[in-house]
């Protein structure tokens, strides 16, 4: 999003009259019942652009909606489909598990589950933030389900992977943010699967460290946080989070001893030069090991919208610019999300390829 909105395509605009009911609507509105982005002059002091442009207002009268533009070329995802896909799909139906791949409408779901690689996400499907570009269902979130880390390792028992990652909701409703079912689950995968390494990407538990170091001390063996976007951006993009904060949070993971993780978006507002600040902020603030830039993808009509499609030729030079500044392993590139072939960021790790040194995960 921009300060001076350019195209007629970030402005709200009331629905057409429909001529039949629009299922995929009403889902939309079951899902985020509120306009996404949070209550962004609740809690972060005096605006730093005008957001009047991108507010949607569905409370009452005509229903306003986003136009979202056709995508470019260079943007086209693999449609879900295989014997390996169908399988891993049975599989988590079966234990009743939540995967961020289809609850955040990842684009490489098809890709990935064909390859028998699948985030799972613990902690429910229902997120007490509202960041306005997840797709992730916005509410008041159900009881812990204590049983989810058995279940989770079960599932993985039967899969034959090298590398797993897991995620969470935000747990903001819970005294410790989630951050003992966090532990429970890493620890038994690890005694389910040892041969499994296990990635985690996890929320900020509001900075709160006796709740971070929870789950660092079950020891996965890369640990992720998402900085998501630029400084600028943060009170628009995740009006719950804050920059500092998140920096902080990577420091504590890096000062455990872990490998560590974050990822950015692009294409929601920044500039380049921004994008190259936050990647030496992560740096100066951890000296995190990979990074992971990917477009942003308005996921549905009530979202922020896009300001721009970064080219691919820009994602080259900002992994060029990543690893400049010290990370050993970036993806950059227009479809890329957090744990997009994680499991090859991990061997990479593991072999010492780019960076020359190895990370011995056995801790």
């Amino acid at each position: 999003m921009s300060d001076h909105p350019s195209t007629s395509s970030s402005a709200p605009v009331s629905a057409p009259p429909a001529r039949s009911p629009d299922r995929g609507l009403e889902r939309t509105l079951e899902r985020h019942p509120r306009p996404l982005g949070g209550d962004t002059a609740r809690s972060v002091g005096p605006a730093v652009f005008s957001l009047s442009d991108s507010v949607l207002n569905n409370m009452g009268g005509a229903t306003q909606q986003r136009v979202i533009g056709r995508k470019p070329d260079w943007l086209r995802a693999r449609m879900p489909s295989g014997e390996a896909y169908l399988a891993l799909k049975e599989l988590i139906d079966q234990h009743q598990l939540h995967t961020v791949c289809q609850e955040a409408s990842c684009p490489n779901m098809g890709e990935c589950w064909s390859r028998g690689s699948a985030t799972i996400m613990i902690l429910g499907d229902t997120c007490t933030r509202s960041c306005g570009f997840c797709n992730v269902k916005t509410g008041r979130p159900g009881p812990v389900d204590h049983d989810e880390p058995r279940r989770v390792a079960a599932v993985l028992s039967k899969i034959n992977l090298k590398h797993v990652v897991i995620t969470s909701v935000d747990r903001d409703d819970l005294p410790d943010g989630g951050a003992a079912i966090w532990a429970e689950t890493i620890e038994r995968v690890h005694e389910s699967c040892p041969g499994m390494s296990v990635e985690v990407l996890t929320g900020d538990f509001k900075g709160v460290e006796r709740d971070i170091q929870t789950v660092c001390r079950a020891r996965p063996e890369i640990i992720s946080h998402n900085m998501e976007t630029v400084l600028r951006m943060h009170p628009a993009v995740r009006p719950q989070a804050k920059y500092q904060r998140s920096l902080s949070v990577l420091g504590q993971f890096k000062a455990s001893g872990l490998v560590t993780k974050t990822g950015v978006m692009v294409g929601i507002g920044e500039r380049d030069d921004e994008v190259l600040e936050v990647i030496a902020d992560i740096r100066a603030a951890s000296e995190a090991d990979v990074l992971t830039i990917g477009q942003y993808l308005q996921p549905t009509r009530n979202h922020l919208p896009i300001d721009r499609w970064v080219t691919p030729d820009q994602f080259v030079s900002f992994k060029r610019s990543a690893l400049s500044a010290g990370f050993r392993v970036c993806e950059s590139g227009p479809l890329v999300r957090s744990s997009y072939r994680a499991e090859e960021q991990a061997a990479l790790l593991a072999s010492g390829a780019g960076s020359g040194k190895k990370i011995n995960f056995q801790n």
